[in-house]
C-alpha cells in the first residue's frame, strides 16, 4: 500500500485571507516503510513574508525570490501524489493551502476522503497528552536534533516516523527496503550491520552427541520408544 506523508510551510494561517504556500515536502511510504523517494519544493508566494511566519520557518522574501511559482510545480506535485492516501499533522490546515493553490491553477482539488490526520489519531490514542509533532517525536523516540526551525521536508520525514509508531510501529531489528525490480509493492528484508547479529552455529560435536545418547539410554520404557499402534 502506497501512502504519502506531507507538510507545508506558508506565509500565514489562512489561504482565504491572502496567505500563500511557500514550501512543500512529501515522503513516500510503501506498506508503512519509507522508500527514500520524496518531493520537495520551495515556492515563490509573490507577496511579503510576515515576521511571525519567518520566525517559524526562516524563509524570507529574498530566499524565495528566485523560486518557482506554484503553477510551475503543480503538475510534478500531482504526479508524485498519485491517488493514494495523504497523511499530515493537523491535516486540514495543509489541505486548505494545497487546495487553494491547486484551485488557483485550475487543477482538481484533493478530496478530504484521501486525508489521514495524525493529530486526530494522536488525540484518540493519547488523550490528555501533548499532541504537537515535537511532543510525539519525544514520546516515540524520534530524533529531533536536526530540527531548529520548521521545514516541510524535515517535518514530513519526522511525521512519517511518528505515523509508523502511531499505527503499530515496526521491528527495530529489521532493515526493510523496497525491491527495485519487482514492483512498487514488493518489500524485501535487508540486513544492516548495526542491528542484525550474525548467524550462530549450533551443530553438536561428536562428544555432545555421545553424551546425549548415553543420557537417553538411561530412561526406562520411554514413551517415545513405544511403537505406534496400528
Amino acid at each position: 500500500m502506497r501512502e504519502i506523508v506531507f507538510d507545508t510551510e506558508t506565509t500565514g494561517l489562512s489561504y482565504s485571507a491572502g496567505h500563500r504556500l511557500v514550501e512543500i515536502g512529501c515522503v513516500e511510504l510503501i506498506n508503512r516503510v519509507p522508500t527514500g523517494r520524496h518531493f520537495h519544493r520551495y515556492v515563490n508566494p509573490d507577496r511579503d513574508m510576515p515576521v511571525e511566519a519567518f520566525a517559524v520557518h526562516g524563509l524570507s522574501e529574498a530566499i524565495l525570490a528566485d523560486k518557482p511559482r506554484f503553477h510551475e510545480i503543480c503538475d510534478e506535485l500531482i504526479e508524485f501524489l498519485g491517488d493514494c492516501p495523504l497523511i499530515a499533522h493537523n491535516a486540514m490546515f495543509d489541505l486548505g493551502f494545497m487546495n487553494g493553490e491547486l484551485g488557483a491553477c485550475g487543477r482538481a482539488m484533493l478530496p478530504v476522503e484521501r486525508i489521514v490526520d495524525t493529530l486526530q489519531i494522536a488525540r484518540a490514542k493519547h488523550p490528555g497528552a501533548k499532541h504537537t509533532l515535537d511532543a510525539l517525536c519525544v514520546r516515540y523516540g524520534v530524533d529531533l536534533s536536526a530540527r531548529e526551525l520548521h521545514g516541510a521536508l524535515l517535518d514530513a520525514q519526522l511525521l512519517a516516523q511518528v505515523f509508523i509508531e502511531l499505527t503499530g510501529g515496526r521491528q527495530i531489528a529489521l532493515g526493510l527496503a523496497v525491491g527495485e525490480t519487482t514492483g512498487p509493492d514488493r518489500i524485501t528484508v535487508a540486513s544492516t550491520k548495526s542491528n542484525i547479529r550474525p548467524a550462530r552455529i549450533f551443530t553438536p560435536s561428536a562428544e555432545e552427541l555421545a553424551r546425549h545418547s548415553a543420557f537417553m539410554a538411561g530412561f526406562e520404557d520411554p514413551v517415545w520408544g513405544v511403537p505406534a499402534s496400528g
